[in-house]
């Protein structure tokens, strides 16, 4: 899908932000290599350590519909500049391997990545068991 469409997409899942502590809604769309797409708001709770970021929902909807082949990620907020993920968010994202990030911004500003870029060195049981 074009990028322009899964940013439109990423705003959308934004709206569906549940942030009554923060109001910083950020979302976030998955597109698998079958084409499939994801997407995903942050989630906050009263008990914020059960809070969800909109990186990994997005990622948690695909592995439970069977899908674990990704081909992009898109990731938008309102801040300054581009939005980047959280730790657990790229250490969830490196399990899946090395695919395209792309972060973003409401103003339409935009930087292209991957996950090894964003996480270097990351934690891979599977890769360190070979």
């Amino acid at each position: 899908m074009e990028i322009n469409k899964l940013i439109e997409k990423a705003k959308m899942a934004r709206e569906n932000a549940y942030v009554p502590y923060s109001n910083f809604k950020v979302g976030a769309v998955l597109e698998t290599e079958s084409g499939k797409i994801f997407t995903g708001a942050n989630v906050e709770n009263s008990s914020f350590g059960l809070s969800m970021c909109a990186e990994r929902i997005a990622i948690f909807k695909a592995v439970s519909e069977g899908e674990t082949k990704f081909k992009r990620m898109i990731i938008i907020a309102d801040t300054k500049d581009v939005v980047s993920p959280c730790g657990a968010c790229r250490q969830v994202m490196s399990e899946f391997g090395n695919f395209e990030v792309i972060l973003s911004n409401m103003k339409g500003k935009m930087k292209v990545t991957d996950v090894e870029s964003l996480l270097p060195m990351a934690f891979n049981l599977k890769k360190d068991r070979e």
